[in-house]
């Protein structure tokens, strides 16, 4: 599969500051996923992949040209940032509009896509006449990724997009850039929820202290099921990501044994862990796919208040743990 983006001894100094050093890497069509703490250098890569400010030594290809001095390249990349600023009342239909009419659309042609994108993200249409300012953080995010799709881009980078969302909300966002990249475009998202990512992503960009380390790039990037991790590719286009359920998964809720006898009755579990005191029960599962193709409603269904879901020793949590001291 070609490559994308082609990244050769990149980086990019703020005076005495590291911002990236001396990393080199490939994206290929689908789902990646840029991972590491803060102040890795996630955004300083985004930046660069968008062409907002320019390496400081190295290569850098998009499409085959520099997103730096070539505005084809640019016009084929959408971003979506952390943070958004939205002129105070306006409502999401006019504003993207706007943006298309600004990008070049007639206003016909800026109001239907305008609408198209906004359905595409799955935005309820009684509030496309709403002021933004006044939406909810996960209302925004979705509006954000809609402008994203106004001028049907080839590569779209999201910046930590799921920030706001409840885990319904972030598993239809999930949904959404699924169909995203069957239709054709590819998406570069970081976040700091792992398990939606490795749900979502393809392959994995893991930065720490603005380098790529090799040992934590090649955990991160694991294929194999091994212990804690399936990997289940199945029949999806080689596009896609596969599907890397964890094996284990931590529960924390009102009652752990009620849960327990729940997920079994339903022929989850393959075993289980139980920790009262801190209501968590650590779950083995026999099918992963089963539980995380519909964990939502499984969770509803059972009737007991859940505090946090979190899976338990993936390849990308084990990659993100900080190198031991010597």
């Amino acid at each position: 599969m070609s490559a994308m983006v082609k990244a050769t001894n990149l980086s990019r100094f703020y005076g005495i500051v590291l911002g990236l050093n001396n990393v080199s890497f490939e994206i290929t069509p689908g789902i990646t996923g840029v991972v590491g703490p803060n102040g890795a250098g996630k955004t300083t890569l985004f930046r660069l992949l968008t062409g907002q400010i320019k390496a400081s030594s190295g290569e850098l290809e998009v499409f085959g040209g520099s997103p730096w001095h070539d505005l084809n390249v640019r016009a084929q990349i959408a971003y979506c940032p952390e943070d958004e600023a939205v002129p105070s009342g306006i409502w999401p239909q006019e504003w993207l509009k706007a943006l298309g009419m600004i990008s070049g659309l007639s206003g016909r042609e800026a109001a239907r896509r305008a609408a198209e994108s906004l359905e595409r993200v799955q935005l309820p249409a009684l509030h496309w006449r709403k002021p933004v300012s006044a939406m909810s953080k996960g209302m925004k995010q979705r509006i954000k990724l809609a402008q994203c799709l106004l001028h049907e881009p080839r590569l779209i980078i999201l910046d930590e997009p799921m920030n706001g969302l409840d885990p319904m909300g972030r598993a239809e966002f999930g949904d959404v850039l699924r169909e995203v990249v069957k239709d054709g475009a590819s998406v570069v998202i970081s976040s700091h929820i792992l398990q939606d990512l490795e749900a979502l992503c393809r392959e994995f960009i893991l930065l720490r202290w603005g380098r790529m380390p090799s040992n934590s790039n090649a955990l991160a990037n694991a294929r194999e099921a091994s212990g804690s991790v399936t990997d289940l590719i199945g029949s999806e286009p080689p596009s896609l990501p596969p599907l890397r359920w964890p094996a284990v998964t931590k529960i924390r809720c009102a009652d752990p044994a009620q849960m327990a006898q729940f997920l079994m009755g339903r022929g989850l579990l393959k075993g289980c862990d139980l920790d009262e005191r801190n209501q968590t029960l650590n779950a083995r599962w026999s099918d992963p796919a089963r539980f995380y193709g519909d964990y939502q409603t499984l969770l509803i269904e059972s009737g007991i208040e859940i505090f946090d879901v979190s899976a338990a020793g993936s390849h990308l949590e084990a990659a993100l743990e900080p190198p031991s001291l010597p």
